[in-house]
């Protein structure tokens, strides 16, 4: 028998991962929510690469949402490689970072403490550099991942990220979702999408798109296409590809379609309906019945939730598409597991 690859048994861990993960941030959450209630900050600032960079979209969603503060990605370069400064004083920065160890983001959150801003590292090492840098640290509990490509670690950093919203805006229904998100992921995973192997195998680009709490699963997926299969894959808003990009919709084209549960999904099914009359190949993860072009996903629950479970029932697909394509998932090319960048 054909032993795993650490990507497929590091998917299968995710589920029990995120059930631990509540006593191992509970007591960092309440200090750093306390602190929040305490001296509210008007901006959120995050500070992030790669697919911690997607999970911080996720956050700005979360916290946007539901807290209606406005959220900004910081450019870590004016810090670390332009020697400038932010006013940051009183306001919250996010840093996020799987491994903890990326220069440019350990000198934006000393710059950021500095300026007097509330720093907190979302992370799955809190002994890391930047641990040690920030104020707070939130311990994302995934343990070990030897896989190159992370997926574990996402799906950790997202639910992170969504214990943190649901304790500071005092949300008890999306705390509650989250105590189900575990037996949910597990059955995510079981989700069949293998019909969209042949035309994505096939395929020299596509296209992942959401909206709303997906917008950060299609980018989420775009990354793993590229790094895992060597597939050019580019995420997009719903409503931003309409503003251009959808001029590379042609027929056979195939486009993945991470549907929202909530209220963004009434402008999604005309969107999608438009692609399909242009004649693409377009899949569209979401609840209903099994047809042509529609890959499964699990009933509706809560719509940040049910974004997390989206890109659970897409990493098997993943494995399964590397495994046809003949790529190493577990070792992309060019790249390492933990990626300095100044």
């Amino acid at each position: 028998m054909q032993q795993q690859s650490f990507m497929a048994q590091e998917i299968a861990a995710a589920p029990e991962v995120v059930a631990r993960q509540a006593k191992v941030m509970a007591s960092p959450l309440n200090r750093l929510v306390a602190r929040l209630l305490a001296h509210p900050p008007q901006l959120v600032v995050t500070c992030a690469r790669g697919s911690s960079a997607h999970a911080a979209t996720f956050g700005k969603h979360l916290i946007e949402r539901y807290l209606q503060l406005p959220v900004a990605a910081a450019a870590p370069s004016i810090v670390s490689v332009y020697g400038g400064e932010l006013r940051l004083a009183h306001q919250l920065v996010l840093l996020i970072s799987q491994s903890g160890k990326s220069d440019d983001l350990i000198a934006f959150a000393s710059s950021a403490r500095a300026a007097g801003a509330v720093t907190a590292a979302v992370t799955n090492d809190p002994d890391a550099p930047l641990a040690a840098a920030c104020e707070f640290v939130l311990p994302i509990g995934a343990g070990p991942e030897l896989s190159v490509a992370a997926t574990k670690t996402f799906v950790a950093t997202a639910a992170a990220l969504l214990r943190l919203v649901a304790a500071w805006a005092r949300l008890d229904p999306l705390a509650a979702a989250i105590g189900r998100l575990p037996h949910r992921l597990a059955a995510a995973a079981q989700l069949d999408w293998r019909q969209s192997l042949e035309p994505v195998a096939g395929a020299s680009s596509l296209v992942t798109i959401g909206r709303g709490p997906t917008l950060a699963i299609a980018r989420e997926a775009a990354l793993k296409l590229k790094e895992t299969c060597n597939l050019h894959a580019e995420a997009f808003s719903a409503a931003e590809f309409l503003h251009g990009p959808v001029a590379l919709v042609a027929p056979r084209y195939p486009v993945l379609l991470f549907m929202p549960t909530d209220a963004a999904a009434d402008g999604m099914h005309p969107f999608a309906a438009r692609l399909r009359d242009a004649g693409c190949v377009l899949f569209a993860a979401e609840p209903g019945a099994a047809q042509s072009g529609r890959l499964p996903a699990l009933a509706a629950d809560w719509p940040e939730c049910d974004a997390v479970c989206l890109i659970q029932s897409f990493y098997p697909m993943i494995v399964a598409l590397a495994d046809r394509l003949g790529t190493d998932i577990d070792r992309p090319r060019h790249l390492n597991k933990v990626t300095r960048t100044l």
